[in-house]
């Protein structure tokens, strides 16, 4: 029988189980979130060297005993709408608990609220539970996408950017969801930045996989549908955007897997419906960087504004040094937005220029061409000297 690898960081009590099934040695483990109260355990048993427990419940003086023997015992925070030390990745499902048309009491509303509170000048606790949060994010991002040892994923992800203001329904949203259906049904990964707009028609795009593309159509006409109560016509502040998007779950509900890197930082926005995984993180600038690094495979650019030219410029950076340890496909997907409208594209490849990433730009207006690319121009490593 092939014994599965000790792991050091244990999350849930199954994992904590299968530990002391193969060992008695606690040394460099970390064991977070785990309720031991009604688990019988003789802590004498178990060697304690830079043991560390987060979060985790215990019988009353099994705390004190364990910081005594040189565990290090941090205790849940206080008064916090979120677990800084949770095992795993949100769900649209416990995001939007709480939510209705009518009030919205959802948890993710719930924490951005607190989160506005202590922005610019958080305590230090809360200071702490906010990075232990974006930590536990992390991992949960690890596990998912599986790296090797070399920092190439097991997962081929694709990440999308663009803006979070395009309309359902219009030219590139439309072309978005078919360019990240193609690639889901390729075997890509596809990753957004988890909002509307682009990174909508990115998780849906992935979602309908499945189905046809008359059906992804339809999907979108219902989106579409809404009824605005606002002057400037935000769609997401329509008050069926939710209820459309749970309209779609219900007439296609096997829907293919993909993953969204959202944000408190900028302000709230409904949680992403389609995205299976919700990686959501309080520090905006850990989770672009995460969202770019990741998507080795290739980052498809929509039509957007400030945030993916900053994002564009992020990564043709990170190819530029070969900082992820790989060169990865750049496709813009509208030849006005990046060569007309803004010589975006002109200006990356002068930059590229001598540079391995050059021949892995791709201009286009077609979302078949997108996947097309990224299928005959895989990620490149980066060799000693580049």
């Amino acid at each position: 029988m092939k014994i599965k690898p000790i792991k050091d960081l244990i999350h849930n009590l199954s994992e904590w189980k299968e530990l002391i099934s193969q060992t008695t040695d606690l040394t460099n483990k970390v064991i977070q979130d785990v309720n031991f109260i009604k688990e019988n355990i003789n802590w004498e048993e178990y060697n304690l060297c830079n043991t560390t427990f987060l979060g985790c419940k215990f019988k009353q003086g099994e705390a004190i005993h364990l910081i005594e023997r040189g565990a290090f015992v941090y205790p849940k925070f206080s008064d916090i709408p979120y677990n800084p030390y949770r095992g795993k990745l949100y769900t649209w499902q416990e995001l939007m608990e709480g939510y209705s048309p009518v009030v919205d009491k959802s948890k993710d509303l719930e924490i951005y609220k607190h989160f506005v509170k202590h922005k610019y000048n958080p305590s230090v606790s809360e200071a702490m539970a906010q990075r232990l949060h974006d930590l536990s994010i992390d991992d949960g991002l690890r596990r998912i996408l599986e790296y090797d040892e070399l920092g190439m994923t097991k997962k081929k992800v694709v990440g999308f950017m663009g803006g979070h203001s395009t309309a359902r329904n219009s030219v590139f949203y439309n072309e978005t969801a078919l360019a990240a259906k193609r690639a889901t049904e390729k075997g890509y990964y596809v990753v957004s930045g988890g909002g509307p707009g682009i990174m909508e028609a990115a998780n849906l795009g992935a979602y309908m996989a499945n189905y046809s593309d008359q059906d992804l159509m339809k999907a979108i006409f219902v989106l579409s549908e809404l009824d605005f109560t606002d002057e400037n016509k935000t769609e997401y502040l329509a008050t069926n955007y939710i209820t459309n998007a749970k309209r779609v779950l219900e007439i296609y509900p096997n829907g293919q897997e993909s993953l969204a890197i959202p944000t408190w930082f900028y302000g709230h926005e409904p949680s992403n419906l389609f995205a299976t995984h919700i990686a959501k993180y309080f520090s905006n600038s850990i989770r672009e960087d995460m969202l770019l690094t990741i998507s080795l495979f290739g980052l498809v650019y929509a039509p957007g504004s400030a945030g993916t030219t900053q994002e564009i410029f992020q990564e043709a950076a990170q190819n530029h040094y070969g900082t992820s340890g790989y060169y990865s496909p750049m496709v813009f997907l509208s030849k006005k937005r990046y060569v007309e409208d803004t010589s975006i594209y002109s200006v990356l490849h002068q930059l590229a220029i001598g540079k391995p990433y050059k021949e892995l730009l791709f201009l286009t207006d077609n979302a078949e061409h997108v996947i097309d690319f990224i299928e005959k121009n895989p990620p490149i490593r980066v060799k000693l000297g580049d």
